[in-house]
């Protein structure tokens, strides 16, 4: 039986592996501003190609999309979020924190320093951060950094449905960052300021949006157990009226278990056409529409948006993984059991010994392997004491480099999650290890 998961478990790790480190640590620290250190960009640029995979390339009507970060303010406008993307927030007159109104108990105690009816009436505050083009801070240079990356999809769909020559229905896809100044930053990596968003907006016929909401849900969970997700650790969970936001119908979170409990990992949200049809009137150009090439008909495309925090996948990716398994004899060796296409580092390579052309045998099955894959080389320490170095990164094969290697040309390919071992010919590695990831399951 593995011992508990807790965050603090997870940040340690992060740090001592080099998965995730605070920012400007050496200042004392930035609140909610992290760095992704060697192993946590692989994870993470790892997850962004996994799900781009699956949301693109595997489908032949989902094309892609980089917009820019900084867009014209009246994006914002006809978005609904300089309107309706705030907070309402409350300070303690006695020690002066702030709060979310709707998080706390105004007629009760400061969670902080206890003083009791001490609060400020609730106020708005807009999540968007605001910066200035130009030489000059005024209202002509007002621009936000965006705090969704859809809207640049939306703005974008005239474009690219003339240049992709796709027809509805049809998606466009983006990974990107975002932007929102949040005043409660908590539990690690899992709400931050400055964050990474995955996105799909689907655009079909109106009339059509509830069947195809019903088949992203379906698709966007059956995506969480490509990646080797524990399904016990997944819930839907619907918004009610008064959690749906502004612009949708219907709306679904994908929810995970974290540490913390039951929280948000992705939403689908049937958008409708507010969104195209909002940037048509604020526009004034009322260009983004659709002309079915089969009937004539012209119509403003309804919207269904699969929307996932890469960074926040991350984090539920680490959490999952993570294990201390209690072994024979009372040791526990920490394990992360990633799925091998998102893991960091794919194999590690481990000459027995440092001599007797071992060590120059070991380099090159290391560069054969490394064409195809991320690989680790280490000659340092026991064998047993590397191989515990690498489960806790996740590594899912340790190839060993032993005297028969050169003697019978094979090797002994050890697996992480079981920690069972087998000889192959070092000449079919590249083959073997790809078939073997090919087939990965999670037990």
């Amino acid at each position: 039986m593995g011992k508990e998961v807790t965050m603090d478990k997870i940040v340690s790790l992060c740090k001592r592996r080099g998965f995730v480190f605070q920012s400007s640590e050496i200042y004392g620290g930035l609140s909610s501003a992290w760095d992704y250190g060697p192993l946590g960009t692989e994870l993470k640029q790892n997850i962004r190609d996994f799900w781009w995979k699956a949301m693109t390339r595997m489908h032949d009507n989902i094309v892609g999309l980089d917009a820019a970060i900084m867009m014209h303010p009246k994006v914002w406008e006809a978005s609904g979020h300089v309107e309706n993307f705030s907070d309402p927030l409350v300070d303690c007159k006695s020690c002066k924190t702030r709060f979310r109104a709707d998080q706390i108990d105004t007629g009760a105690p400061c969670p902080q320093c206890g003083a009791v009816g001490s609060f400020t009436e609730p106020r708005d505050f807009n999540l968007m951060f605001s910066t200035y083009l130009g030489p000059v801070k005024d209202e002509n240079g007002l621009v936000y950094l965006r705090p969704e990356t859809a809207q640049g999809i939306f703005v974008n769909f005239k474009n690219v449905l003339q240049s992709s020559r796709v027809k509805i229905p049809f998606g466009i896809a983006q990974v990107g960052k975002a932007f929102r100044n949040e005043i409660v930053t908590k539990n690690f990596i899992f709400r931050t300021c400055e964050f990474e968003q995955m996105e799909m907006q689907f655009f079909c016929k109106p009339g059509t949006d509830e069947e195809w909401f019903e088949y992203w849900k379906k698709e966007r969970m059956e995506y969480y157990s490509r990646l080797g997700i524990h399904p016990e650790h997944l819930r839907f969970h619907r918004h009610g009226a008064d959690e749906l936001a502004h612009y949708a119908k219907d709306a679904f979170d994908i929810q995970f278990l974290f540490p913390m409990g039951w929280q948000e990992l992705e939403g689908v949200h049937s958008r409708t056409d507010f969104d195209l049809s909002r940037h048509n009137r604020f526009s004034g150009k009322n260009e983004l529409t659709y002309l079915d090439p089969d009937t004539n008909e012209r119509y403003v495309p309804y919207v269904i948006e699969t929307s996932a925090g890469l960074t926040r996948t991350v984090l539920m990716v680490l959490c999952d993984a993570y294990e201390e398994e209690e072994l024979d004899g009372g040791d526990v060796r920490t394990v992360l059991h990633f799925h091998p296409e998102v893991a960091p580092v794919k194999a590690a390579v481990l000459p027995l010994v440092k001599k007797d052309g071992i060590d120059e045998l070991a380099r090159k099955i290391e560069a054969d392997l490394r064409s195809e894959f991320n690989v680790f080389y280490d000659q340092s320490g026991a064998i047993g004491r590397r191989y515990r170095r690498m489960d806790e990164i996740g590594t899912p094969y340790c190839i060993t480099v032993d005297y028969d290697s050169k003697e019978d040309g094979t090797v002994t390919v050890r697996w992480r999650d079981s920690m069972e071992q087998k000889r192959v010919p070092a000449s079919s590695l590249v083959e073997f290890l790809r078939s073997d990831m090919k087939a990965y399951k999670r037990v």
